[in-house]
């Protein structure tokens, strides 16, 4: 008997959405999330001083408002329409995600294909920017897809010289092109004179093996781990001033806040937390002192911290949150086992090998 249409569709799209397991989990290239690499030994990257909470005027530090995709609530996604009403929202830094069209562009999507956001079947690599830049966003008011160029341009303005970049480098992409098109674009885009790239892009790698590439395509660029696991995570500890970009329900799951206290307190790493949208989650990174906090809505995250008061009592989450978070906390916990050895902190030297630079 043939099979029906519903029966031959992948088992996970027939899950209930409350089980279905997190996008990050699904992503093209996760399965390739434990490739090991070798380092130098003595590999540092540059501290991202620029990333650092903010003192507000009674002297507390608040964390660093970073706009998701751009003013993501209510602009279309990963569009120059987004990112000025970020900006103008008082954003202190503006998140995007990049991939490479046919002929070598690096674009800002978040999708590899275009469906979810210009509603068309295809996927950017099979397309040249030249077929790509007339395709409109579905949401209104139908904006057209940037470039990383246009997004460069447009932060090399004079009075932007304050906004800097967070870059989400998608693990679909082959590694090495990616890497080496991003530098190359950042280079043939003069900078302010007042501040260099180097001192307003950050590098967000999900996987080791974008370190390497980092070091040789980026020299002098920070480099924060985009992440979702506390146990994978902790292998950049062995690497000095990468900073970490967590999804929030890990840091409140079990482990969380011991990879926090570890993070800053012995390690002295950046933390920030994605993607931030209930006051109530916002508040929690607050009063935990975050670097920054990446939200869909800057406007309103800028409101909870101008009246966070500090000596109330915080407030509690609500248990829908709660279930959200132990239901993410699972679905981790259970995507990890079938890589144990090399997500397990104990086995960092299986994950990033150090090895001494050769003597010329």
């Amino acid at each position: 008997m043939a099979s029906t249409a519903t029966e031959r569709e992948p088992l996970l799209r027939r899950v209930p959405s409350a089980l279905a397991p997190p996008p990050m989990l699904v992503q093209p290239g996760i399965e390739k999330l434990d490739t090991p690499v070798t380092m130098a030994e003595d590999t540092v990257f540059p501290v991202p001083t620029f990333t650092t909470a903010r003192l507000n005027a009674r002297q507390r530090r608040l964390p660093q408002c970073i706009a998701h995709r751009g003013y993501k609530a209510k602009f279309p996604e990963n569009t120059l329409a987004s990112f000025k009403g970020a900006v103008k929202a008082g954003a202190h830094a503006l998140e995007t995600d990049v991939h490479i069209s046919k002929d070598e562009v690096v674009v800002l999507s978040h999708d590899p294909t275009l469906k979810r956001c210009y509603g068309r079947q295809d996927k950017i690599i099979d397309l040249t920017w030249d077929e790509l830049k007339d395709v409109r966003t579905v949401a209104e008011p139908h904006e057209p897809m940037p470039r990383l160029k246009d997004m460069l341009e447009y932060l090399a303005q004079p009075g932007m010289e304050e906004v800097w970049l967070l870059l989400d480098i998608k693990l679909s992409n082959d590694a090495d092109a990616i890497m080496r098109l991003m530098a190359s674009t950042i280079a043939s885009v003069p900078a302010p004179a007042t501040k260099k790239w180097n001192e307003r892009i950050v590098l967000g790698i999900w996987a080791a093996k974008y370190l390497p590439l980092a070091q040789k395509y980026f020299e002098g660029f920070p480099v924060m781990h985009i992440g979702f696991s506390t146990s994978y995570a902790s292998h950049f500890f062995t690497i000095p001033n990468v900073g970490f970009n967590m999804l929030f329900p890990t840091l409140v799951a079990p482990g969380g806040r011991r990879f926090l206290r570890e993070a800053r307190e012995k390690y002295h790493r950046k933390v920030i937390a994605w993607t931030v949208n209930t006051e109530e989650r916002m508040e929690w990174c607050i009063r935990r002192e975050l670097d920054g906090v990446i939200t869909d809505d800057p406007a309103v995250f800028l409101e909870v911290c101008k009246r966070h008061d500090e000596s109330k009592r915080e407030s509690m989450m609500r248990v829908k949150d709660y279930l959200d978070i132990y239901r993410l906390w699972i679905w981790i916990t259970l995507a990890l086992l079938f890589f144990r050895k090399r997500f397990q902190p104990v086995a960092s030297q299986t994950l990033i090998e150090k090895k001494p630079q050769a003597k010329l």
